[in-house]
């Protein structure tokens, strides 16, 4: 009798889980607790970022608990790690000089680094009293301009004691427009879309006073002109304060030989270009207009680069030959900055090479070739030592100097995995270094004496996601492979200047992240520290599920996580959405634990189940085959992929509900998006679309074309065009059956407004009801009115998809009770704007 019981009990409770209740009330409260304003102040330190000493084995980092931040110096070679001071301390003697109250848990010390022999520190006080600003010269009879007061300081580590320095010269920081040679007897800059020089005594006295009329310049150039200049101006500028700005000091991007002897200067010429705008529609007193050049697929008006290199004794700049290909572009390579420079002010950008020679890129329209070449400094001639094609796009990273030249290693994709191979300076293959079913990926350090290869790499440690990225060495000539860092975790290491030692940080979407400082070995030296998430477990907070799942082919495997409502209920059904990013050059599934919560733990809490994942097209860090899948199809390659996983992990969890699907994704992610409910209108119920470039036809001519791919075509004349065609989202208006809400910033300057706006002109033309949001004033990030878009998208998802019917105020409430209602902001209501 007891046993018929059980028995009945058992199939009464299968058949309350067969019949589980469809969540369709949202829970706007559990989502409003983990606004990123909440969040900022339970999530603080989340990996150890070291600043490595110059005449020792030792680094500094600061790290942030819930006690506030503490500083701490290691000594990798004893290792040995302590605090840097007494923060009780060190706040009690800064209270005294500056006024300004602090404690051992609120300490104002900012811009900190080493300073002289190593034992002392500097590092700056800013306090809230109101000074008058000294670089600028008020005009008879109106006030002076005001800034915060700053106090400067230096501190013995050894023995605690703090000077307060006055000096105006020294506690400067290195403008924005300087570029300094490497012996710092010259400073160069942009002006009038020229180049112009300092020398350092004048530099000194632009540090003081930048507008200082007793200011010598000397100029370098006279034939750049608006468009064809040798500098930059200023993004963002809107055609008023563009003409207001003529004049001003600009960066220039320049890399100089280590000698200081010359420099190279990129100098573009995009007076073909055309022009686009947007418009600042409530810019007081009149909206303004924002003009600027954008370069669109399979446009003819290109830009054309010019490779020049400026010799400083003579003061003559002559042009380099790199003409390959039409419309191609060349980039000219960086000397990789030593760890130990970090913290230095003014350091100088120097290029790749030697005094006397130095590489470059050369990419073809393309993108299907990709020249390494040397440029000779006494000819001022280039030649190509490694070419690179593929029929598909090549990708390219850069190359590792062995012996200032004597060898080369260079990455490449030429097997289909991106592996690193090594040359002889000539060009000539030596060998490959790395080979094998997994993905290389950059350079941690070069050991030229031991003739041993630092890099990071994933998808080699079977069993793990091979998104996991970890760090290994190996032999120049492929032997020795060995794995520093093991775990079944996303590591990121980085390595000191004497290839010493690794700092490394590890978690996974579902850990706590750690930092250890390793040897250059492997071997553990130390632990250094353990991410404080004890508020934000206090507060709720639950670790997501990490799934595998198997892609629209049933055979290329997928990764991915789910984010369920922190007040999950397993007898409940609930709505899935999809937050996505289709790549190609990432995907939206994250690995390693991290403070984007919005689009995915937060957005959960609503009452939906969050599913990112890879697709196949998406992510560069695996094979070359499953990077490029969706090459010459951009509208639609990963949309079956995401529709396949969703059935998949539905029929896995009885609590998903297949029948309640949504979608939302921003950039691309919003292209993506709108796409799939267009594409599978009786899959796809809810798409929150944000952003979209919708019609990559009009978005920017690099990624569109690089991704999607455009036609070289080679006339019997010779003459070279290029032809490009993509499908594109207002096509399939037509076939629209859900409910779509589009957002957009109103002045997005990478996805033009455009994009949305012809999405909507197809749909009314269809006949079709949707929603639309401009939001005035943003970019394409969406800036301050961040919040107000996730309470935006919230409600749609919960009117939808949720089903939730419950008529909401026009007052967003849970913005509201975040501001404090003070005479600042007025009453409830009030006040929403910039925070």
């Amino acid at each position: 009798m007891r046993l018929i019981q059980m028995l009945l009990l058992l199939l009464l409770s299968s058949s309350i889980m067969a019949q589980q209740t469809p969540v369709t009330k949202a829970n706007y409260a559990l989502a409003a607790r983990f606004s990123p304003s909440k969040v900022q102040k339970m999530i603080f330190s989340l990996n150890v970022d070291p600043h490595w000493l110059k005449k020792s084995d030792r680094f500094w980092y600061m790290y942030e608990t819930t006690e506030g931040k503490k500083w701490y110096i290691v000594d990798a070679a004893k290792g040995e790690k302590k605090q840097l001071f007494d923060n009780a301390l060190l706040a009690a003697k800064l209270t005294r000089i500056t006024d300004e109250p602090m404690d051992a848990q609120h300490l104002k010390i900012d811009s900190m680094k080493f300073i002289r022999d190593e034992n002392w520190i500097s590092f700056e006080v800013k306090t809230t009293k109101d000074v008058p600003k000294k670089d600028t010269a008020a005009k008879k009879g109106t006030p002076p301009v005001m800034e915060k007061k700053v106090f400067y300081f230096e501190y013995n580590i050894l023995n605690g004691d703090l000077v307060q320095i006055t000096d105006p010269v020294k506690t400067k920081r290195k403008p924005m427009w300087a570029s300094i040679s490497p012996d710092s007897s010259m400073v160069v800059f942009g002006k009038n879309n020229n180049l112009y020089s300092m020398d350092w005594a004048n530099y000194k006295k632009a540090l003081v006073n930048d507008k200082d009329s007793s200011i010598v310049e000397t100029q370098l150039t006279k034939d750049g002109v608006e468009n064809f200049g040798y500098h930059n101006n200023g993004n963002g500028e809107t055609n008023v304060d563009r003409e207001k700005n003529k004049g001003i000091r600009r960066p220039a991007f320049i890399l100089w030989s280590p000698d200081s002897k010359y420099f190279v200067v990129d100098v573009t010429d995009n007076r073909r270009v055309k022009d686009l705008w947007v418009i600042n529609s409530i810019a007081d007193p009149r909206p303004t207009l924002e003009t600027y050049k954008y370069w669109m697929p399979g446009e003819k008006e290109s830009p054309v680069e010019h490779l020049r290199m400026f010799e400083v004794a003579t003061k003559t700049m002559k042009e380099i030959n790199t003409g390959m290909y039409k419309d191609q572009t060349v980039n000219v390579w960086s000397t990789p900055a030593k760890v130990s420079s970090r913290d230095d002010e003014g350091r100088p950008n120097t290029w790749l090479g030697t005094a006397d020679k130095f590489y470059f890129s050369r990419t073809s329209r393309d993108l299907k070739r990709i020249d390494i070449g040397l440029v000779d400094v006494k000819t001022a001639t280039a030649k190509t030592l490694i070419e690179e094609k593929m029929n598909t796009y090549v990708e390219i990273r850069r190359i590792g100097l062995v012996n200032e030249g004597k060898e080369l290693i260079q990455w490449s994709e030429d097997d289909g995995w991106g592996h690193f191979y090594l040359y002889d300076e000539n060009g000539k293959l030596k060998n490959q270094i790395t080979s094998g079913a997994w993905h290389a990926e950059d350079i941690l350090a070069i050991d030229e004496k031991a003739r041993v290869l630092y890099f990071s790499a994933n998808g080699k440690e079977a069993g793990e996601n091979p998104y996991y990225l970890h760090a290994y060495r190996v032999n120049f000539d492929g032997t020795g492979l060995k794995l520093l860092n093991p775990g079944d975790f996303d590591h990121n290491a980085s390595m000191d200047d004497n290839k010493r030692y690794l700092v490394n940080t590890y978690s996974r979407v579902n850990t706590v992240p750690k930092s250890v400082l390793l040897g250059a070995d492997g071997r553990k030296i130390l632990d250094l520290e353990t991410a404080d998430l004890s508020s934000l477990m206090a507060a709720g907070y639950k670790f997501p599920e990490i799934f595998k799942a198997k892609a629209d082919d049933g055979i290329t495997d997928l990764y991915g996580v789910m984010y369920k409502p922190f007040d999950f209920d397993s007898t409940k059904k609930y709505p899935i959405v999809e937050y996505v990013y289709p790549g190609p050059q990432t995907e939206a599934m994250n690995t390693s634990f991290g403070r984007g919560f919005d689009r995915t733990d937060r957005l959960a809490q609503l009452g939906v189940v969050v599913i990112t994942l890879g697709n196949r097209g998406g992510h560069p860090s695996r094979s070359k085959w499953y990077h490029n899948y969706g090459y010459g199809n951009l509208r639609d390659y990963g949309l079956a992929d995401k529709k396949v996983v969703a059935e998949q992990l539905a029929d896995r969890h009885k609590f998903l509900d297949i029948n309640r699907v949504g979608i939302h994704g921003h950039s691309g992610g919003g292209f993506m998006s709108t796409a799939a409910i267009l594409v599978y209108p009786d899959f796809f119920k809810v798409a929150v679309s944000s952003a979209g470039n919708h019609d990559n036809a009009i978005y920017n001519r690099w990624w569109s074309e690089k991704h999607h791919g455009v036609k070289e075509i080679i006339s019997e004349k010779g003459d070279t065009t290029f032809q490009y065609n993509i499908d594109k989202n207002p096509e399939l208006a037509k076939n629209l059956k859900g409910k779509l809400m589009l957002f957009h910033g109103e002045i997005d300057n990478n996805v033009h407004p455009a994009n949305t706006i012809r999405v909507a002109n197809a749909l009314i033309k269809a006949n079709k009801r949707f929603d639309m949001k401009i939001l005035p004033t943003q970019r394409h990030g969406f800036g301050d009115m961040t919040e107000y878009f996730f309470w935006g998208m919230s409600d749609y998802f919960a009117q939808h998809l949720i089903g939730d019917k419950t008529e909401r105020p026009v007052d967003l409430e849970e913005m509201n009770r975040e501001i404090p209602q003070n005479s600042k902001t007025g009453a409830a209501g009030g006040g929403f704007g910039r925070r």
